[in-house]
């Protein structure tokens, strides 16, 4: 693994490994060795078996496109090696088509045809490999778990829809489930720009992991250079890049994407299933929460769970999990999750150890900072409680009276606000702050004349929030499609004597993106009527937050988060793929906040 490699390696998956390939002092034997499935197609794969065998162990079993070869010991690396002590043999695998493994790579390789004997995707490489590891590796037990991180969350799930019937127990974590609902490509439906030309040619270009040469520093500059995406193809790609050619080729929710979403794909569990999310996940937040809830629906066996703590992508892998960024949560949440959590579901149902007494849903309560059961998610006993928007930037639970009222700002996309601090990094370049955006102080944006605050009184008591957020808009524009990104923000006290620099730190706990044209179907978009005031139903997904007393809680409403979402033109175009520079145009959007129009959070509160 070049040192280019492992640098993307180390970021996209948390920094887990870290440790020399096999160092002398490991109690595990590394053997790598190629395994054919049934087209003949063979996968490079690692396997680390312990030396002193004293029993029969399970396995546990990774999928990954992100290479192989460079794995190190699972008892010298952080992420797993409270699972290593126990014993378990570990095996690693390069996904068809990526690093030493033959045949072809697709992005999120959709699902055979069952009536096709012939025919293999993800979950028959993973029916195909456990088949040879049960006859080929000794000392083993006969059965077998599946964890993995972000892609290797997915290829996780892909196992245990049709499992092997050794597979009994699996740890999705950050998985995405739908790219273009919430997952890394968009978020009901705005394009994740820079993630997704970023992402596409690093595991598209080459076999191994590459970066695309910008050439520049702050990329906010070379994505507003960039201009309309048709320029991608024409200028850069020229169309050798598959899945930046099925962004433009498709651009609403249609099959391909519905196919391709995990909602389309599983049924209901049918092995144990621990699905892991981070609260400030800058990649796959969304993706977690969606397989629990799809699962959830059908499970008749109480085999699906959930895990949700204080960390960004892959947090939990690596380190203490005591801070993000600037946010400090008092303990150790790292730690917890790979000892007392990840070591324990695995030895459970894999080895039979423990009581087995694993909580419905178990989240971390960020601003308490505790660790909290739960015997549903979200919580069955959380009150709704709506938020409203009102005149000279307050928030109240108060409904509005006035007759007529609203708030407006010209949002330009020629000068659209960013999402980050600048300047902003490319995703896994050198130096890139991208793992830690989504707890920066918002008060870079505060004051743009584009972008509305509203916020509470000071908190006389504690609010915890906990569950379900929706953001309930009503809003129009002088345009005919608008982009709205709403977040939900704990204001500190503007004098913190627990850590000065952190008075007034405007802390962002929840958020998401809506792409106006989006507002009646995902399948089918409209052009919005001008001036007209329309009802926009913005899924800011599930939190667990208290608002500590001495803080306020704030509301910001903007039309532009670049370039991590692309420029919406503000007037309608079939394919913004295919927009021209003469379609983007400056336009007037207005928040209502009447007693016919009540913009609103709306809360889930636990009394």
């Amino acid at each position: 693994m070049s040192k280019l490699t492992a640098t993307i390696f180390l970021l996209l998956l948390g920094a887990i490994i870290t440790q020399a390939q096999n160092p002398a002092d490991s109690k595990y034997d590394r053997q790598e060795l190629m395994i054919p499935m049934r087209d003949g197609v063979k996968l490079n794969t690692v396997i680390f078996t312990p030396k002193a065998a004293t029993e029969k162990y399970p396995f546990l079993l990774r999928r990954t496109p992100y290479g192989v070869s460079g794995a190190g010991a699972p008892d010298k690396g952080a992420y797993v090696k409270d699972l290593a002590d126990d014993g378990y043999i570990f095996v690693y695998q390069d996904i068809r088509g990526r690093y030493k493994s033959e045949g072809k790579f697709e992005m999120q390789r959709f699902s055979r045809n069952k009536k096709d004997p012939k025919a293999i995707d993800e979950s028959t490489d993973t029916y195909d490999t456990f088949e040879w590891l049960l006859k080929n590796i000794p000392n083993n037990n006969g059965k077998a778990g599946m964890y993995g991180i972000s892609y290797d969350g997915w290829t996780t799930m892909q196992g245990a829809i049709d499992p092997h019937p050794a597979l009994i127990a699996v740890s999705e974590q950050a998985t995405p489930s739908d790219m273009w609902l919430g997952d890394d490509f968009h978020h009901n439906g705005a394009f994740r720009l820079s993630y997704g030309f970023e992402y596409a040619f690093m595991e598209e270009a080459a076999k191994t992991d590459s970066l695309f040469a910008f050439g520049m520093h702050d990329l906010y500059d070379w994505y507003l250079q960039l201009g309309s995406l048709a320029n991608v193809n024409k200028k850069y790609f020229h169309n050798h890049i598959p899945t930046w050619n099925d962004f433009a080729s498709h651009p609403h929710y249609d099959a391909f994407w519905q196919k391709q979403s995990l909602a389309y794909r599983l049924d209901s569990p049918r092995v144990y299933t621990m699905h892991v999310a981070g609260w400030w996940d800058q990649e796959d937040f969304y993706g977690p929460q969606k397989a629990y809830e799809v699962l959830e629906k059908k499970d008749r066996s109480h085999k699906n769970y959930i895990v949700a703590g204080p960390w960004n992508h892959g947090g939990w892998a690596g380190g203490p999990g005591n801070t993000l960024g600037n946010i400090n949560f008092d303990k150790e949440t790292g730690p917890t999750f790979r000892k007392d959590i990840q070591a324990r579901w695995f030895a459970y149902h894999l080895k039979g150890k423990g009581d087995g007494n694993f909580a419905e849903a178990i989240t971390f309560q960020t601003g308490s900072n505790v660790w909290k059961n739960y015997t549903s998610w979200p919580p069955a006993e959380a009150v709704k409680q709506n938020l409203y928007f009102h005149p000279n930037g307050q928030l109240s639970f108060d409904k509005p009276s006035a007759p007529k009222a609203f708030d407006s700002y010209v949002s330009d996309p020629a000068h659209p606000v960013p999402y980050r601090s600048r300047p902003i990094e490319q995703t896994y370049g050198p130096g890139s702050r991208w793992r830690t955006w989504l707890t920066e102080d918002q008060r870079f944006v505060h004051n743009r004349p584009d972008v509305l605050s509203w916020q509470t009184d000071v908190l006389q008591e504690d609010m915890a929030i906990t569950g379900q957020l929706w953001a309930r808009l009503f809003a129009a524009t002088t345009g005919s499609d608008v982009d709205w990104v709403v977040k939900l923000i704990d204001v500190y006290p503007a004098e913190y004597p627990q850590d000065r620099k952190m008075g007034g730190y405007q802390f962002m706990v929840s958020n998401d993106v809506f792409r106006g044209r989006y507002r009646k179907s995902f399948e089918h978009p409209e052009p919005i009527v001008p001036n007209k005031v329309e009802t926009y139903n913005i899924d800011l997904h599930t939190i667990n937050h208290v608002f500590k007393k001495g803080h306020r809680i704030m509301v910001q409403v903007q039309s532009s988060w670049f370039p991590i979402i692309d420029r919406n033109p503000q007037k309608y175009v079939p394919n913004i793929f295919e927009a021209k520079e003469t379609d983007f145009q400056a336009a007037t959007h207005s928040i209502y906040r009447s007693a016919q129009f009540p913009s609103h959070i709306e809360l889930s509160v636990m009394k």
